[in-house]
C-alpha cells in the first residue's frame, strides 16, 4: 500500500504568559510594582504542544487520533493541513487534502443558506460545478429545504450544524482530516452524521480522524494513535489502543503495583503469567482454547488455613469473573497457583486480575497484578459497538432447510 501521509519528528513550540501593555496607565503601573521587571520587559513561557511526534498513513486506511484536551490532537491535523507550520519536523502528503476542523467555516449570518452553501463549498475547495452537483443532496442530508433561501442567522444551532456539516461531509477528497465534528445535532443525526463518514471510510478515501467518541472510533477506525502530553503514546490496531486508553482513563494512571504492600508479610505474589504463552507474550490471550493462568507466590511461612481469591476485572474496573480457594495449605518456599479455564471469551481490550491470600483470617497479600491482561483474540460480536458484550464467543450458524413444503390434506 502507498504510503500518502508521513511525518517524522514534527514538533510545534508555543508561547503563554506574554504580558501586553494597551496603554500608558498600564505601563507606569507595571513600571511601580516591579521597575526592574518593567525595564527587562516580559520573559515568554514556551511549551510544546507537540514534540517529536512521527507517524505513516497508507492509502484507504482510517486513523483514528485519540487523547485527553490539549494533548496536541488538533496541533497536529493543522500541521498536516498546513494550517500551521510546524518548529521542527517535516510532513509529506500525497494527494488533493481537505480538511475539517471546524464545524461552520466560512458561514455569513446575512447570507441565505443556499449562499452559504456555495461560500462554505468554494472555501473547502469544492468547484461551482461540484457544488451544482451535490447541492440538491446537500440540503437533504440537512433536512432544512424549507428553510434554504433563509439568512442563516435565523437558523436554530442546530440547523446551522446541520447544513455545515452536510456541505464538508459531501466532499470528494483523496484524504480527509476530521476534528471532533461528528457530535453536532441531536441523536439521530449524530447518527446519520457517523453512517455517512462511514460511506466516506468504505469508499476507499484516506481519513484522519480526531474524536473523543471512543465507540465511533472503534466503528470506524482500522488503526488508532494515541496521543498524549504532545507525544504519541501508542499506536496500533483499534482495539488494543482504545481499550489502553480506557483503561488508563479508568484508573486516572494510578499506579497499580502497590508498592504499599508489606515486605515483611508470610506471604507475596511475585509474578503472573499465561501458561504456555511464548516468550514476550506471557500476558496477552490469543487464543479461545483452554488456558491456564499461573501466579507465583513466595511463601515466607506455612499456610495452614489459607483462602485464595482471583478475580478478573475489565477496564472500567467491573469484576467479569470471580473464584476462591479455601483450606488451602503451602509449604515454605516459591509455590504456583494454577487456575484452568476451558475457555475465557472475552471480548478484546485490556483486563486485570486481582490476587488475594489469607491464612487463619489474616490478610498475607493484595495484588492487582501488573502488567494487565491484553486479549487480542478474533472478534465474534455484532459488527455494531452498541450490540456488543463482555462475552466473545465463537458460534456457528446455519439455515436448515427452508420453502414451500407440500402439506398433508
Amino acid at each position: 500500500m502507498t504510503t500518502v501521509i508521513r511525518a517524522e519528528g514534527l514538533g510545534k513550540r508555543y508561547r503563554r504568559g506574554v504580558h501586553v501593555d494597551v496603554g500608558l496607565r498600564h505601563v507606569l503601573e507595571r513600571f511601580m510594582r516591579s521597575p526592574l521587571r518593567s525595564l527587562r520587559g516580559a520573559t515568554p513561557e514556551v511549551f510544546w504542544a507537540l514534540k517529536d511526534v512521527s507517524l505513516e498513513v497508507k492509502e484507504g486506511e482510517v486513523l483514528g487520533l485519540i487523547g485527553r484536551n490539549g494533548a496536541g490532537k488538533t496541533t497536529l491535523l493543522k500541521i498536516l493541513s498546513r494550517i500551521t507550520r510546524p518548529t521542527e519536523g517535516w510532513a509529506e502528503i500525497r494527494g488533493k487534502v481537505r480538511s475539517l476542523l471546524e464545524v461552520g467555516t466560512g458561514f455569513h449570518p446575512e447570507l441565505t443558506g443556499r449562499e452559504n452553501t456555495y461560500l462554505s463549498g468554494s472555501i473547502l475547495g469544492m468547484s461551482k460545478r461540484e457544488i451544482d452537483r451535490k447541492f440538491d443532496e446537500i440540503v437533504a442530508f440537512a433536512e432544512i429545504d424549507k428553510f434554504i433561501e433563509t439568512p442563516v442567522k435565523h437558523y436554530s444551532s442546530g440547523m446551522y450544524v446541520r447544513l455545515a456539516f452536510a456541505v464538508a461531509a459531501h466532499l470528494e477528497p483523496e484524504i480527509l482530516l476530521v476534528d471532533e465534528v461528528l457530535a453536532v445535532g441531536d441523536i439521530n443525526f449524530q447518527k446519520k452524521c457517523l453512517g455517512k463518514m462511514g460511506e466516506v471510510a468504505k469508499g476507499g478515501r484516506t481519513v484522519v480522524l480526531v474524536s473523543h467518541q471512543l465507540s465511533q472510533i472503534r466503528r470506524l477506525c482500522e488503526r488508532v494513535t494515541w496521543v498524549d502530553g504532545g507525544s504519541i503514546r501508542q499506536s496500533g490496531p483499534t482495539h488494543e489502543v482504545v481499550s489502553a486508553y480506557e483503561s488508563a482513563m479508568a484508573r486516572g494512571e494510578r499506579n497499580s503495583s502497590r508498592e504499599d504492600r508489606n515486605s515483611a508479610a508470610k506471604g507475596l505474589f511475585r509474578r503472573w503469567q499465561i501458561e504456555g504463552a511464548s516468550e514476550g507474550t506471557i500476558h496477552t490471550l490469543n487464543t479461545l482454547d483452554p488456558v491456564t493462568i499461573k501466579l507465583s507466590v513466595e511463601v515466607r511461612q506455612p499456610v495452614k488455613r489459607g483462602h485464595y481469591g482471583l478475580a478478573l476485572r475489565d477496564h472500567q474496573q467491573q469484576v467479569i469473573w470471580a473464584g476462591a480457594i479455601e483450606s488451602l495449605q503451602l509449604e515454605i518456599g516459591e509455590c504456583e497457583l494454577c487456575y484452568i479455564f476451558p475457555i475465557l471469551p472475552l471480548r478484546p481490550g485490556l483486563y486485570s486480575w486481582l490476587a488475594t491470600l489469607y491464612d487463619e483470617g489474616e490478610l498475607m497479600d493484595w495484588w492487582d497484578c501488573v502488567p494487565e491482561m491484553n486479549v487480542t483474540t478474533k472478534i465474534y460480536q455484532h459488527p455494531q459497538d452498541n450490540w456488543t458484550g463482555v462475552l466473545n464467543l465463537p458460534v456457528r450458524f446455519e439455515v436448515n432447510e427452508c420453502g414451500n413444503r407440500e402439506r398433508g390434506n
